[in-house]
């Protein structure tokens, strides 16, 4: 009885475990030293979209230089990892984005030049052929960047409208309590 009390146990253990063990863990796209960049910039929302897309820019010449060698099982595994990659980083940047929308930050000066990122970065995710190793993880990737684009230039637009209305929040880091 004892010894079937204890089959139980360690069965019920192992079944509750399974779930756990298949959760995705959260990919972290950014390098140590990208991360005490983005530390380094504190709170400044100019600064912090200006790092994001430098760093963006980074990964896609590195998926457009990957996409350009011979076609191999290790080129497939490194273009999937990379996409998804890129796709968290751009996923990161558009939550970035929505805090400080929340806030009216004013961060004009950062989102012209991410705009004009956008639409590169589309062009080399939509020159790739896909190929199946990758083939979600590139739909993805363009998904995530029609969305980051559309945000942008939606927040841009927002923000030039806002601004001119209320000019003496202008160059404001997060909206202040009056």
């Amino acid at each position: 009885m004892r010894s079937m009390r204890c089959l139980a146990a360690i069965l019920a253990c192992l079944l509750l475990a399974a779930p756990l063990r298949a959760q995705k863990e959260k990919r972290e796209p950014l390098t140590d030293a990208q991360i005490d960049q983005i530390r380094e910039a504190g709170l400044d929302p100019n600064e912090r979209v200006t790092l994001y897309t430098k760093f963006l820019n980074e990964d896609a010449e590195a998926i457009k230089e990957l996409s350009t060698r011979a076609r191999s099982a290790g080129r497939s595994r490194r273009l999937d990892d990379a996409l998804q990659n890129f796709t968290a980083l751009m996923d990161e940047l558009g939550e970035n984005l929505d805090v400080y929308s929340e806030r009216k930050s004013d961060i004009r000066k950062a989102l012209k030049p991410l705009n004009e990122a956008t639409g590169h970065w589309l062009e080399i995710l939509r020159s790739l052929s896909a190929e199946p190793a990758f083939e979600l993880s590139l739909k993805e990737a363009i998904e995530s960047g029609e969305d980051l684009a559309g945000q942008a230039m939606d927040l841009l637009a927002e923000q030039a409208e806002y601004f001119k209305l209320h000019k003496d929040e202008k160059g404001q880091e997060r909206k202040e309590a009056k």
